[in-house]
């Protein structure tokens, strides 16, 4: 509880308290890891306010319970109008609206719409839709088809968690959250309790969501920089990296490794 309000998670402050609307999870695969595929670089553009997210759940009877889906014009406009002016900063070429209109006919179809309409100002960046489930397996046979995806909270949590998957572990992939005033990086995968004090956790993640940080600063060589370092490091393989990435390294020798190779 903050200022009179409750909150179920110290994250959930920060998102509310700063209206940190777009998660903004990148995944690229670096070159010497282990993967199906070679050529890999997603940006997933969350919406992070609403949806089934907002914790408003209430028992019905004692064999129902319901869940409120919270979709608003306010909400969908800003996180699609952030998807499009991300893709024109990074050039890149195509941003997806994910979605589940079929079945969830108001919420998502409305969400659809507010996206259309914001691909409307932006004539040069290829505007198209999928539905989330299937977009989960074409993900997976050909993830270099996608580029930038456009989703709703749920779905942009399921959709982020595959492109990790994809490009080698949840470990490589920051995330940044923003709003219109302040901005919050950190790793996209939540605690391991199971591997604390262990020295065997992945500090890419870490090191990435840095990155952004520093790229947000308007501090794009120093981002540069440490992406390029990371990038020999995981060339070098064998105990420069974690278990994870199939490794025999350590946190601490991998983290050293990329402060080396600065």
């Amino acid at each position: 509880e903050l200022r009179g309000r409750k909150f179920t998670s110290g994250n959930q402050v920060l998102r509310k308290c700063f209206d940190l609307y777009a998660n903004v999870r990148p995944a690229k695969l670096f070159p010497g890891l282990r993967s199906r595929f070679s050529d890999v670089d997603l940006l997933v553009v969350r919406e992070n306010t609403e949806d089934v997210y907002t914790g408003e759940e209430k028992w019905v009877d004692d064999d129902t319970v319901e869940g409120v889906k919270r979709i608003t014009r306010k909400a969908s406009t800003r996180i699609a109008e952030k998807a499009f002016e991300l893709a024109t900063k990074h050039g890149r070429k195509r941003v997806t609206a994910v979605h589940k209109a079929n079945v969830c006919k108001q919420a998502d179809g409305f969400f659809l719409d507010i996206c259309r309409d914001v691909a409307k100002k932006y004539p040069t960046i290829q505007f198209d839709e999928q539905l989330a489930d299937s977009l989960l397996t074409k993900m997976v046979m050909d993830p270099s088809e996608w580029d930038v995806l456009l989703c709703p909270n749920l779905y942009g949590d399921m959709v982020s968690d595959l492109a990790a998957g994809i490009v080698g572990s949840l470990g490589l992939c920051p995330s940044g959250m923003y709003g219109s005033e302040y901005a919050v990086f950190e790793p996209c995968h939540g605690s391991a309790p199971d591997i604390a004090g262990k020295d065997i956790s992945n500090p890419v993640s870490q090191v990435l969501s840095g990155a952004m940080l520093l790229r947000h600063l308007g501090e794009g060589k120093a981002a540069e920089s440490i992406e390029a370092a990371l990038e020999r490091v995981t060339v070098q393989g064998g105990n420069a990296l974690t278990p994870d990435l199939g490794g025999t390294g350590t946190t601490t020798s991998m983290t050293d490794a990329i402060i080396k190779e600065l």
